[in-house]
């Protein structure tokens, strides 16, 4: 995990240096897209892609999917830059530090957003192009990414997420009909990403139709696991440690699993997914193996 990270860290250090462009917005895409985080989704595509590859090839293939999976990371830091806006969360605080529309301005955050969001499928189309991954492969990796970010996931899953504010202020604990639009925002607002990069992954590694299946199931335990948590944190955590504003879910009135339940049911739902996610990885073998489930049970302790 550590090893593909700084990889994954290593790639995204100049991956914008070359590009024409507006200095300003450079240097605001890369203030974002540099600023640390756990690079998740690009280590999720990586790791599915090697999973799924024949053992001997496995390290070649996830050098010629990097440009994808960092392609990936780009897509969520336009997500974050957005969402920090005044018009969505209005959070002033990102990864310990100012938001990018506080560090520079709201539009040129904006536009730094919607660069990376664009940009991001031009270096996915580039390890089809140039890589040496098949293009037919490609195509269907992104047409997987595409649907999880948009409309159809992650930022329809924003939207659902805009409407249930205030829901929460004081919600009748464990509404079933609250309980269910919770679950239904989270699998497309955090899940449906998660879901892109293990299924994209696997596409792109050569993985059969049963071997995708399995790990979409995976990727759908684990980010319901890993939203819950985070809305755990967010009771439980100061700013300094989350990087982040902590207590900004309850002062909205946003839908969240402590909200509905319980600290301590929230900690046994979370469990619940991260199990699945391990259980649906019952075929596969190897290091990469070895290590999305290892990932699926060390999130449930994280603290930031």
């Amino acid at each position: 995990m550590r090893e593909l990270t700084e990889r994954v860290e290593a790639f995204l250090q100049n991956c914008l240096r070359d590009l024409e462009m507006p200095e300003r917005l450079r240097e605001a895409m890369n203030y974002s897209l540099l600023a640390g985080g756990k690079r998740l989704r690009p280590v999720l595509c990586l790791l599915c892609a090697g999973v799924v590859a024949p053992e001997t090839e496995r390290e070649t293939v996830q050098a010629k999917t990097m440009p994808f999976a960092a392609g990936l990371e780009m897509i969520h830091t336009y997500s974050l830059i957005h969402d920090d806006l005044p018009a969505m969360d209005d959070d002033d605080l990102r990864r310990g530090r100012p938001s990018c529309h506080k560090a520079f301005d709201e539009a040129t955050a904006i536009l730094a957003g919607d660069a990376l969001l664009t940009d991001a499928f031009a270096f996915m189309c580039e390890a089809g192009l140039s890589g040496g991954l098949a293009a037919d492969r490609v195509l269907r990796a992104v047409s997987v990414v595409a649907a999880g970010a948009g409309g159809r996931g992650m930022v329809g899953g924003q939207v659902l997420d805009m409407a249930c504010t205030g829901l929460g202020s004081a919600p009748v604990k464990g509404d079933p009909a609250l309980l269910s639009q919770l679950t239904a925002m989270q699998a497309l607002k955090t899940g449906a990403l998660f879901c892109a990069a293990c299924v994209s992954g696997g596409i792109l590694g050569g993985g059969s139709k049963e071997q995708l299946a399995a790990l979409r199931t995976y990727a759908e335990g684990l980010g319901a696991a890993f939203q819950i948590v985070d809305d755990i944190l967010d009771v439980t955590q100061d700013s300094s440690t989350l990087g982040k504003p902590a207590g900004s879910d309850a002062e909205q009135g946003k839908l969240t699993w402590p909200a509905l339940t319980s600290l301590e049911a929230s900690r046994e739902r979370a469990a619940v997914e991260a199990g699945k996610a391990v259980d649906a990885l019952a075929s596969f073998s190897g290091k990469e193996a070895d290590t999305l489930r290892g990932l699926a049970t060390k999130l449930l302790h994280r603290v930031a």
